[in-house]
């Protein structure tokens, strides 16, 4: 894993949450429960097709 390239979407995330609060802006991200299970939905489906091929 690279951990500077997480680091980094990590410090554009909070920039981004921070600019749109500022700008009184809807985030720009769904929900907490239902987001983290889509980005686990989208990590597993990955993880079962590079089993596959």
């Amino acid at each position: 894993m690279d951990y500077m390239l997480a680091f980094k979407s990590l410090i554009a995330g909070i920039a981004i949450g921070f600019i749109f609060t500022k700008l009184r802006l809807p985030i720009p991200a769904p929900p907490l429960f239902s987001g983290i299970m889509g980005i686990f939905g989208v990590i597993l489906g990955g993880m079962i097709v590079s089993l596959f091929l």
